[in-house]
């Protein structure tokens, strides 16, 4: 399942000391709490959603799976109906396989998909187009470990690198203008769509149902959006039919 048949907007459940927070551009310590990850998710799911996008803070940072009983219960709650995508502080194949045999429907990998980039080929043999790259980027370089550590590898270039490696889809994030409701950087964004032919999820700016719509017109898949939706500034429906305007 790593396709979108058609353009989502995927509402995100980062969890952090197992309540739902969102960063200001990936900076630890600034996040602003919305409560229980389950009552997130199933305020979403009644909001619309087809897919949820779920993150492990802590696990990003510490680099294992630090809210691992919070994730489980949002996918144990969650119709089957609804696809789910999970990242941080996955670091090993097996450990992405445990998780897809529990009912996720794709991996993130991030920090592990640039440390060991054969990875994305071990579980894409056992669960073909469920790996998602990850792709952070700050000042135009990828980004790794929460953010942290800069790798000096250009989006585009190891775009095209994972999908030969067998991604199903890349996830691109703007950590420049994360959770900052400043809008999106969209030459960014269409730079990754060109190099790649897997479908690219874009995150990070969105401020406006505009942001959405703009992104599906860069030729983004999808769109995770964070705190625009947690502050209100409008609503998953609202920027679902902007962007079916598009």
């Amino acid at each position: 399942m790593s396709g979108f048949p058609e353009f989502e907007v995927i509402p995100a459940v980062d969890v952090q000391d197992g309540e739902v927070v969102q960063l200001v551009g990936g900076e630890r310590g600034t996040g602003k709490r919305y409560g229980d990850p389950v009552e997130a998710a199933d305020r979403w799911i009644e909001a619309g959603a087809e897919t949820l996008h779920l993150v492990d803070l802590d696990g990003a940072f510490e680099g294992e799976r630090v809210n691992a009983d919070a994730i489980e219960s949002v996918v144990r709650s969650v119709p089957d109906a609804v696809g789910l995508q999970l990242g941080g502080g996955i670091r090993t194949a097996e450990g992405a396989r445990e998780l897809l045999d529990m009912g996720l429907d794709r991996v993130i990998l991030g920090t592990a998909a640039v440390e060991t980039p054969e990875i994305v080929a071990e579980i894409d043999e056992s669960h073909p187009g469920s790996v998602v790259v990850s792709l952070d980027a700050k000042g135009g370089e990828v980004v790794v470990s929460g953010w942290t550590e800069g790798t000096g590898l250009d989006p585009a270039e190891a775009a095209t690198r994972y999908e030969e490696l067998g991604a199903g889809a890349i996830l691109f994030t703007n950590v420049d203008v994360e959770g900052q409701l400043a809008g999106i950087d969209r030459e960014a964004v269409e730079s990754v769509v060109d190099a790649v032919d897997v479908p690219v999820i874009a995150s990070g700016g969105v401020a406006t149902v505009e942001d959405a719509a703009a992104l599906k017109g860069a030729g983004a898949a999808a769109v995770v959006v964070g705190t625009a939706l947690y502050e209100g500034r409008f609503t998953l429906r609202e920027a679902q039919a902007a962007a079916d305007d598009v």
